[in-house]
């Protein structure tokens, strides 16, 4: 197969990728996350880690806030099920954390029940301060009923991380710290499950090589999601005679399939969720949207609330400027094309990309909230701190001018006033891709 190659530099890292009509098969798969378990020896916070990149067909996501009890928890939940009871990913009051996958060669027995992995999820979040209460958790709701075929990773403040390997009657429990790279790379197969089954391998193996890249005690959670969670190479592929990003030509368009990527048509959102310790709170970050068209956002259960722009409206508007960047960036949908992105898109020679600026605005939200938690900031100031940082990424998004995909109209161009050009001041996120 004759193809063009291409790279994209995010974060000062050249990330591999075909650029090339590729042939694939079959819409993108649901349910294919990417995830990671991290013990506190490997990090370089000292604190356990969990990422997720969530694959889903509900694209619309939401975060939020749970006043229950024993325990209040932040949950990502699909925007139209926000109450809190199914959760996809999720962090209490008592520095619990929670994360999944599905995992396809695990026994289902037919007539069972089954796709209960976010309500599991939000029984955790409740109840559980810890890892063996997780533990004790699955071992009292084993059963027909439990509806559980998932690898769920979870850490808990005194600093233990482990996976999950679960299904209806039984579970295999894994820790973090007991494994020589001190994590867990974890794609849609369990290791304790049936050999050469389930899906995600090709992801499991790029996801591997990252991570495989830190140096021992040196994963890095902004890695993860400036990096990791938008990582487009594909392992099998021969990435030779590769060009930067910034050198394509803005025309024509340079297209790479994504379906066995990390990031994926797919991809809902990416949660990075970092244990606390005395100096700092447990923190979530939230990528709203697939990672390559939305930019990470610190949460705080000890704010008690989520930001209106996560959390509010039928669907939160953080999570609809994401999927009308994404509209743009992948243009088409009819058959299996939307599986297809444009990289010239992201970044060209002539500044017209959108990704340089959106990456810009993520490195300088890190630099800000590592600041400002140094302050060692009450509730109300986390609250007040995450809003302002959510609506500051979501007029970013906002800016953003990408051909098929216009931003909304101004309170005045709705009463019918002309649209007036956007400001030129940021090339990479304000210039319309030339036809």
């Amino acid at each position: 197969m004759n193809s063009a190659k291409a790279s994209v530099l995010v974060a000062g890292t050249s990330f591999m990728v075909v650029a090339a009509w590729i042939v694939g098969g079959g819409a993108p798969a649901v349910g294919a996350c990417t995830t990671a378990v991290v013990a506190s020896e490997a990090s370089t916070t000292g604190t356990p880690i969990l990422w997720k990149n969530r694959d889903t067909s509900v694209l619309s996501n939401k975060v939020v806030f749970i006043d229950e009890e024993p325990h209040a928890y932040l949950c990502l939940a699909n925007a139209r099920a926000d109450s809190g009871r199914s959760c996809f990913a999720g962090l209490n009051d008592a520095g619990f954390a929670i994360i999944n996958t599905v995992a396809y060669n695990v026994p289902e027995l037919a007539g069972e029940t089954n796709d209960r992995e976010g309500i599991i999820q939000a029984d955790a979040l409740r109840t559980c301060r810890t890892v063996d209460d997780f533990q004790r958790y699955l071992e009292a709701n084993l059963g027909p009923e439990l509806g559980g075929q998932t690898n769920i990773g979870v850490f808990d403040a005194d600093g233990g991380a482990a996976l999950f390997e679960v299904h209806n009657h039984g579970f295999e429990r894994i820790d973090a710290a007991d494994q020589p790279s001190d994590y867990l790379v974890n794609t849609n197969f369990a290791r304790s499950g049936e050999d050469g089954e389930g899906e995600g391998y090709i992801r499991f193996e790029r996801a591997s090589e990252l991570f495989g890249s830190f140096p021992p005690g040196g994963v890095d959670p902004e890695v993860i999601l400036h990096s990791f969670s938008r990582d487009l190479r594909h392992p099998f592929l021969d990435d030779v005679g590769l060009l930067g990003g910034a050198e394509l030509p803005p025309r024509p368009p340079v297209w790479i399939n994504t379906r066995d990527r990390i990031d994926r048509p797919s991809t809902a959102s990416a949660v990075v969720i970092v244990g606390g310790n005395e100096e700092r709170p447990a923190t979530l970050w939230i990528i709203p949207g697939e990672p390559l068209t939305a930019a990470a956002i610190p949460l705080w259960v000890e704010s008690g609330r989520s930001p209106a722009a996560l959390s509010e409206g039928e669907r939160a508007p953080l999570w609809e400027e994401s999927k009308r960047i994404k509209r743009g960036l992948r243009p088409s949908r009819i058959g299996h094309t939307g599986d297809y992105l444009d990289l010239t898109r992201l970044d060209n020679a002539d500044g017209s990309g959108y990704l340089p600026g959106l990456l810009e605005t993520e490195s300088s939200i890190f630099a800000d909230t590592a600041a400002f938690l140094a302050g060692r900031p009450g509730p109300e100031e986390l609250g007040d701190y995450q809003e302002q940082v959510a609506d500051r990424v979501l007029g970013h998004l906002q800016s953003i001018v990408i051909e098929g995909a216009e931003p909304p109209l101004t309170p005045l161009e709705r009463s019918g006033c002309r649209r007036q050009p956007r400001s030129k001041s940021s090339a990479t996120s304000s210039r319309k891709l030339p036809r």
